[in-house]
């Protein structure tokens, strides 16, 4: 008896024989990873930015800081000289936790929490503004140049130094803090700005170097907390030596100015303006004069990789700025 022929037995016996004809084609190999793009931001070789890759930050930054409108610049230096009188609250505070022996130290803690708190906030200061738009005045020495860079200067300081007066004037005239405090306040504020014109400009060359190092520092690192290391070591040197600075110092002399224990004359004419002006030689001197020379030309115009455009690498250096 003949069987059955299976359902398809045909069809299935001439696709069979096709399959065996056909040539095998190979696996697909497994596509290889796409080789990993280089960081713009980054060093362009070993682990740290060079000196050429931080003055490009920093120039970037500035060429953009000055061409901001002046309003813009006016509430950002404002809001910097309210904010930098943490530095003067935090450093009294410290001061009422210890014996007198260990008051400078106290005083030398608390220093730079109005700067990492200015800094952070990308606030405008007048003393990070001695190294900043320096070096593209450095870079092109032109009058147009000059002009903005003189611009901002006045802008930033005059800002600062209304925010100064204003938290001067909250701490002398409001209800603000307790007795105790204001005992502190006033020891602080008294050392503080001492030593009349000569020395103060003396001692704020090195506060205006320090600060301008800061910035520097500052721009050759995305990281916030290594940042906020970099404004601590530069700024609590300024409390624990007795440099000066000239808008923390500003606080504290509008603060004496204000509560009757020092004169106008003295604070302005003895320490404010000499202390600018030390501020103002530490930072363009010391600190943009000297690194901008240390940065040869040639490495200057080669700091900027041909990996990415002008524009693009413009704004992948945007998390570096902090003004």
């Amino acid at each position: 008896m003949r069987k059955p022929r299976k359902a398809g037995g045909v069809s299935t016996w001439f696709g069979n024989e096709r399959r065996k004809r056909e040539p095998a084609v190979p696996a697909s190999q497994p596509e290889a990873a796409p080789a990993p793009v280089p960081d713009p931001t980054g060093p362009a070789t070993g682990t740290r930015l060079s000196a050429a890759e931080i003055h490009e930050n920093v120039r970037v930054t500035a060429e953009e800081e000055m061409r901001r409108p002046a309003r813009d610049l006016a509430w950002s230096s404002i809001a910097a000289g309210l904010t930098i009188g943490f530095s003067f609250l935090a450093a009294a505070y410290l001061t009422l936790w210890v014996r007198p022996a260990f008051a400078p130290l106290a005083v030398a803690v608390g220093y730079p929490l109005g700067f990492i708190f200015v800094v952070q906030a990308r606030n405008q200061l007048f003393t990070e503004n001695t190294l900043e738009p320096v070096i593209p005045f450095l870079e092109k020495r032109d009058r147009a140049t000059l002009g903005r860079v003189l611009r901002l200067w006045a802008i930033v300081l005059a800002g600062n130094l209304g925010g100064a007066f204003l938290f001067g004037l909250l701490l002398a005239h409001t209800p603000l803090l307790s007795e105790p405090m204001q005992h502190a306040l006033l020891g602080v504020a008294t050392g503080g700005t001492s030593g009349g014109f000569g020395l103060v400009v003396y001692r704020a060359i090195f506060g205006g170097w320090l600060v301008a190092l800061m910035a520097w520092l500052v721009s050759s690192t995305r990281a916030t907390g290594t940042q906020v290391l970099y404004i601590w070591i530069t700024t609590a040197p300024i409390a624990a030596f007795g440099f000066r600075h000239s808008i923390a110092g500003a606080v504290e002399a509008f603060y004496l100015a204000l509560a009757g224990t020092a004169t106008w004359g003295a604070m302005i004419g003895g320490f404010l303006i000499p202390a600018i002006i030390g501020n103002v030689i530490g930072g363009v001197v010391l600190v943009a004069m000297l690194n901008h020379g240390q940065v040869g030309e040639n490495a200057r115009h080669a700091s900027v990789p041909d990996k990415t455009s002008a524009t693009d690498l413009d704004e992948l250096r945007r998390p570096f700025r902090h003004n």
